[in-house]
């Protein structure tokens, strides 16, 4: 089928003096312009991403069937996908019990076929006696009487009884120009709550193909479309909607036909020129060159508690050739829990106090916000260094008086939460910001901190103890130089992690019992606070794939009251969680530290940051209601002393397929950057971190995992093209910038910043 225009179809438009405007159906016209659509399904569409025809064009089939080569109700066999052409023998609304079925029955020649649509209510008046019909479903054979039956099948009416001149064709070309049958049919996922269906995408897009201006705009330039042997930008949307009839079906499944890889790369093409340019920005700004001095290498030893590991030492030096540098540095700084990240962020604070400026580290809890105050407070403030901690709980006063330090210079580190943004809070000489856990906070919250002196642009490191897997950090960290901590430092104990089920539970806790009562101290961690029918919606974060057998859920509460009651009576319990008052949580949390609880019940919100060397033990229950990264994290808080570890897996259910993979891998490996694969791998980019990430790219073509490869040579291009492709004329080069500056945020969703 060729999409050809004779004359494109005009769009009326309403213009500012109400007075109507024809305009030409292009990719830039609103969707509500469009034939069959008007502002109530426009708004269905936006619900989706789709606001203009370009938009629905990149609305891409989900799947295909194959329906071409149609066969006769005789040659139909029982547990087969096909495709059937017959005339409508008879049909008839049954009502049951329950719900109401349609029945119909289609024959051709001698041969019948029964077809069945359950509440088919709306079916009732759409067939007729003699009408022409082309089904497609998956056959089957009824178990009594051996008759063949289509259950819901997709259906197409070719011609009606009194269209003599329908039937005549239908005679001769049954098919004739038919989108749902005779063909590779697209399949669409429907929105506005069912109401815009497959067979509704079919027909919008194709009236928008075949009535679009052409020539179509193309983005790309020629040199690099003949370089890589891709297909013009029309032709691979025409391809990937409707493809011909000799394309592969396994091509079109794995979404790697030349069409699909046409509109994958240049969506990866386009973003990675973005982020290429926003390094490119960095660098010619102007930022801050510290000094590496002796005095500066010498404040860095004094504090230092060990012999760093040889990845430290490496990470460091990067850290410290960018900030010698006179433009800023971006840097991204991962590595496995427990791998020393907060050390090196620490000698990478110390370079800038030295040279007489201010850090600010940001972290996204006050627990972990804490955490690394006590940390600084017992490396540094031997230095003499003055460190603040900053938070959204403290009295009023006790804000207004780390402000005026922190305005005055007085204050070097300044360690705090989302409170560093603030509009009150004002740097007098920032040097250096630290964002911990970065993809907890969104794309602008580090730019507001960045952005808190305006003298010149201090460096940026940003932590990360969730492994970031290459493809991932090549769309998500794009414009973020990486360093990689891939060893742990010395005494760092082997964790031993067991899965066991429910039942065991009284081993579990005679075993944790034991380990307390050798000197040792434990976690108990469970998915909820308390056992609300709100806190069970929640869990869905962790349940990918599917839902898990349902049991009654164990909630922290109520399980700390049992506990201290029951199987721990005798013993010192604590509980911790999101809800208790900031004051409250560093209480029980220094307790812990201390040695005065020794089995602290918990969620979540020991995650990360909690660094008690004592304890040993960590059993999570429900295990399988959380995702494989958090599962990896809550782990990393033992196995930090010398005592050997163990990590105790108890399923309070039946684990779907994907949950029996995560479980089977953290009992596998302690490899954290294999789990953040398979996590990735199982979760998909959008929900990699649990709750999507704020300024993450959203990718309408492209997925990151199956198009590796590809995102891999549109990284190189774009570097090309960015260092002055000779090959790309001029005006490709201002095509290229326009086309990127119109679409950069609206189709990526991300924003000018960093």
């Amino acid at each position: 089928m060729g999409f050809g225009v004779h004359g494109a179809v005009k769009i009326l438009a309403v213009t500012s003096t109400g007075e109507l405007k024809r305009q030409p159906l292009r990719l830039e016209t609103e969707i509500k312009y469009l034939k069959g659509v008007g502002p109530r399904v426009a708004e269905m569409l936006a619900a989706k991403g789709i606001q203009k025809v370009e938009d629905l064009l990149y609305y891409l089939p989900f799947r295909y069937e194959d329906r071409a080569n149609p066969k006769t109700i005789g040659e139909l066999r029982a547990g087969e996908m096909a495709s059937v052409i017959g005339e409508v023998r008879g049909s008839a609304l049954l009502r049951t019990k329950s719900i109401p079925i349609f029945e119909m029955t289609v024959g051709s020649g001698r041969a019948s076929l029964k077809c069945m649509w359950f509440r088919g209510t709306y079916l009732k008046d759409r067939f007729k006696a003699g009408q022409t019909v082309a089904l497609f479903g998956k056959v089957e054979a009824n178990h009594m009487t051996g008759k063949l039956t289509i259950m819901n099948p997709q259906f197409e009416i070719l011609a009606k009884p009194d269209d003599l001149e329908a039937t005549e064709a239908s005679n001769k070309d049954p098919l004739g120009s038919s989108l749902e049958m005779g063909r590779i049919v697209p399949i669409y996922e429907t929105a506005g709550s069912q109401k815009l269906t497959s067979n509704w995408f079919r027909k919008t897009v194709h009236f928008a193909l075949t009535n679009l201006e052409r020539p179509v705009a193309e983005p790309l330039p020629k040199s690099l479309r003949e370089r890589l042997l891709l297909l013009d930008r029309a032709e691979a949307f025409e391809r990937a909607h409707f493809p011909p009839a000799e394309t592969s079906m396994l091509q079109l499944l794995g979404r790697n036909t030349p069409a699909h890889m046409r509109l994958i790369f240049e969506e990866f093409f386009f973003l990675e020129i973005g982020l290429e340019l926003k390094r490119q920005r960095m660098r010619a700004r102007r930022g801050i060159s510290f000094a590496l001095t002796g005095q500066v290498r010498e404040a860095i030893k004094r504090f230092l508690p060990f012999r760093p590991t040889n990845a430290q030492k490496k990470v460091l030096g990067e850290i410290a050739k960018d900030m010698q540098a006179a433009t800023p540095m971006r840097r991204l700084l991962q590595g496995d829990v427990g791998s020393g990240k907060t050390l090196v962020a620490l000698e990478a604070a110390t370079i800038a106090i030295e040279n007489g400026y201010q850090v600010a580290l940001m972290a996204p809890t006050e627990i972990l916000a804490t955490q690394h105050y006590l940390s600084a407070r017992r490396m540094l403030e031997p230095l003499g260094y003055r460190i603040v901690l900053l938070t959204g709980s403290l009295e009023q006063d006790r804000k207004r008086e780390i402000r005026r330090h922190i305005s005055q210079g007085s204050a070097q580190l300044v360690i705090g939460t989302h409170a560093l943004i603030e509009d009150k809070v004002e740097f007098d000489k920032i040097g250096l910001v630290i964002v911990d856990e970065q993809h907890r906070f969104g794309v602008m919250q580090r730019f507001r901190l960045m952005k808190k002196d305006t003298d010149a642009e201090p460096d940026t490191l940003v932590m990360t103890a969730t492994p970031i897997p290459r493809t991932l950090a090549l769309t998500l960290y794009g414009d973020l130089d990486a360093s990689t901590l891939d060893e742990l430092p010395p005494g760092r104990t082997t964790i031993t992690t067991r899965r066991v089920t429910e039942e065991r539970a009284q081993e579990v806790w005679a075993f944790v019992r034991k380990q307390v009562e050798a000197g040792h101290q434990a976690y108990i961690v469970y998915p909820v606070i308390e056992a609300s029918k709100g806190d069970q919606s929640e869990l869905g974060l962790g349940m990918e794939g599917g839902k898990a057998e349902k049991a009654p859920l164990k909630a922290a509460v109520k399980m700390y009251d049992e506990l201290r009651r029951g199987v721990f009576k005798g013993l010192r319990v604590g509980l911790l969680h999101g809800r208790l008052p900031a004051d409250e949580k560093e209480i029980v949390m220094a307790r812990f530290q201390r040695g005065e609880i020794q089995v602290l019940v918990s969620t979540t919100v020991i995650e990360v940051g909690v660094d008690v060397a004592n304890a040993n033990v960590m059993v999570i229950e429900h295990c399988e209601r959380f995702g494989l990264s958090q599962l990896h994290q809550l782990r990393g808080r033992i196995g930090r002393g010398t005592a050997k570890s163990y990590c105790v897996l108890v399923t309070g259910g039946k684990a779907t397929e994907e949950g029996d993979r995560r479980l089977e891998a953290m009992v596998r490996t302690q490899n954290g950057f294999e789990i953040a694969e398979l996590d990735l791998e199982l979760r998909g980019p959008g929900e990699f971190f649990g709750t999507r990430q704020a300024g993450a790219p959203e990718l309408r073509v492209a997925n990151i995992l199956r198009d590796r490869k590809v995102l891999e040579l549109a990284k190189q291009e774009a570097e090309r093209f960015v260092a002055g492709d000779a090959a790309v004329s001029a005006e490709e080069r201002k095509a290229v910038m326009e086309h990127l500056k119109t679409h950069w945020q609206r189709r990526y969703g991300l924003v000018e910043v960093g």
